[in-house]
C-alpha cells in the first residue's frame, strides 16, 4: 500500500522442551536481518509454548493518506506488472514430498526471502493506481479482487508470467499441487476465461508465500517503473496484463 515501516514486533511460537533455543535464536536473528535491510527496528514482541515452531512480525508503518495504494483504484488501459516469478506453493509442496532438487529449494528461499520494500519504493516514486501482493489466494484470486473492486476486467498474457525455474514440471505432479492452490482453483475457476493458453492452469493459482506485488500503472508511466523495479533489483519487472473494461469475464487469460 506504499506505506513505510517504523517499528516491528516479533511474534513465535516454540516447543522449547523439544527443541533446543538455539533454532529459536537463528530465527531471530534471521527476522533481524531481514528488518534491517527494510531498516526498521524491532522493539520487542511475544512468544508462547507450543508444538510447532512459527514465526511472524506485526508491521506498523505510515503512508500519507494521499499516497496510499489501495487494490481498488485500477483504471481501464493500466498496465499489470509483476514483481515477483510464480510457483513458491508448489515447489514447497515438492519439498515436503521429497521431490524437490536441492536448487530449486534454493530458487523458492531467494524469493521468499526477498522483500517487497524494492516494488514498494518503486511504486511511490513513479506514482501507480492500484497494487496488491500475490499470496495465499494465487495471482487469479488477488487479481479478481482488484478487478472487482474496481469495477473493472483484467486481461493477462498467460506467457508472459514469470515462473521459478522448473515449475512447471514439478506442477505436472498432481502430488506436488498444494491443497490450497487445489481450492483456489475451485474458488475462482469460474470467472477465467481461457483463450489458446496452454499453461498448467494451477499456475494461475498458485498459493504464494511472500509473493510478489502486483502493480497496476498508467501506460504512460510504464517505463518509469520498469527503470524504477530495475534500480531496485527487483526480481521481476514483467507486464502480464492490462486493465480492460468491465466485461462478462472478470479475467481472460490468453
Amino acid at each position: 500500500m506504499g506505506g513505510k515501516p517504523i517499528f516491528a514486533l516479533n511474534i513465535t511460537c516454540f516447543p522449547t522442551d523439544d527443541l533446543p533455543l538455539d533454532v529459536l535464536h537463528q530465527i531471530l536473528k534471521g527476522g533481524q536481518t531481514v528488518a534491517n535491510q527494510a531498516n526498521t527496528p524491532i522493539l520487542g514482541g511475544h512468544s508462547i509454548k507450543d508444538k510447532e515452531p512459527k514465526y511472524g512480525m506485526v508491521v506498523t508503518g505510515l503512508v500519507k493518506k494521499e499516497n496510499l495504494v489501495r487494490n481498488d483504484n485500477a483504471k481501464i488501459g493500466d498496465v499489470l506488472v509483476l514483481t515477483k516469478p510464480i510457483g513458491t506453493g508448489i515447489i514447497s509442496t515438492a519439498i515436503k514430498r521429497g521431490n524437490a532438487k536441492n536448487a530449486d529449494v534454493d530458487s523458492i528461499i531467494s524469493v521468499m526471502t526477498d522483500s517487497n520494500s524494492k516494488g514498494s519504493n518503486a511504486m511511490n516514486s513513479t506514482g501507480v493506481n492500484a497494487c496488491t501482493d500475490i499470496t495465499g489466494y494465487g495471482l487469479v484470486g488477488h487479481l479478481k479482487e482488484m478487478c472487482e473492486s474496481s469495477n473493472v476486467s483484467a486481461e493477462i498474457f498467460g506467457n508472459d508470467i514469470p515462473l521459478i525455474d522448473n515449475v512447471e514440471f514439478y506442477a505436472s505432479n498432481d502430488s506436488n499441487i498444494p491443497g490450497g492452490t487445489k481450492r483456489n482453483f475451485d474458488c475462482f475457476n469460474s470467472y477465467v476465461n481461457y483463450k489458446n493458453n496452454e499453461k498448467n492452469q494451477f499456475l494461475f493459482y498458485d498459493a504464494q508465500t511472500s509473493g510478489g506485488l502486483l502493480i497496476a500503472v498508467h501506460e504512460k508511466k510504464l517505463s518509469q517503473l520498469i527503470s524504477q523495479l530495475k534500480s531496485h533489483n527487483s526480481l521481476s519487472h514483467t507486464v502480464i496484463g492490462k486493465i480492460t473494461e468491465k466485461k462478462s469475464d472478470l479475467i481472460t487469460i490468453n
